[in-house]
């Protein structure tokens, strides 16, 4: 039987392409994990969360802060691209987020993200650039970008 961190590091390490070094090691998530204020979520190929038996499709991992929350990471497995899974993980970060109280949800990535089409269609905007963040193995830099989706029924 495999934990929730086998499953969850599964996904990650199908899902991120090592070129852009944006993979957590399994170290970073567990010590993450420790606080009370960080969370994750295993989801099937259905786009419900995963029982403990079932392989894991797609998983988030959020930090919560009062009044907001930060998307750290979100993947899905390549195998189960293309069926709107990232987009139901988007949502259900969200539907979180609204249970907790906050009233927006920050995420931050490379600028050339094939991601931000599903980001903007789930409601974030871009509200800020850091210029040259990411350095790829070949020297080039990219700009890291901050989304905020600010979530619907909140006062800001």
């Amino acid at each position: 039987m495999t934990d929730d961190l086998d499953r969850l590091m599964e996904v990650m390490e199908a899902a991120f392409e090592p070129q852009w070094g944006e993979a957590w090691t399994r170290r970073q998530v567990s010590e993450s994990l420790v606080f009370p204020h960080t969370h994750s979520r295993l989801f099937g190929e259905d786009g419900q969360v995963a029982l403990p038996e079932q392989p894991a499709a797609g998983f988030t991992l959020v930090r919560a802060a009062p009044g907001e929350e930060e998307l750290l990471l979100i993947a899905v497995h390549p195998s189960h691209r293309g069926r709107g899974l990232g987009r139901r993980l988007l949502d259900q970060v969200i539907a979180d987020a609204r249970q907790r109280g906050a009233e927006r949800v920050f995420l931050e990535m490379r600028s050339n993200n094939p991601a931000e089409r599903l980001y903007r269609a789930a409601g974030f905007e871009p509200i800020g650039r850091r210029k040259d963040y990411y350095r790829l193995p070949s020297g080039k830099r990219l700009d890291a970008i901050t989304f905020v989706c600010l979530i619907k029924g909140s006062s800001t």
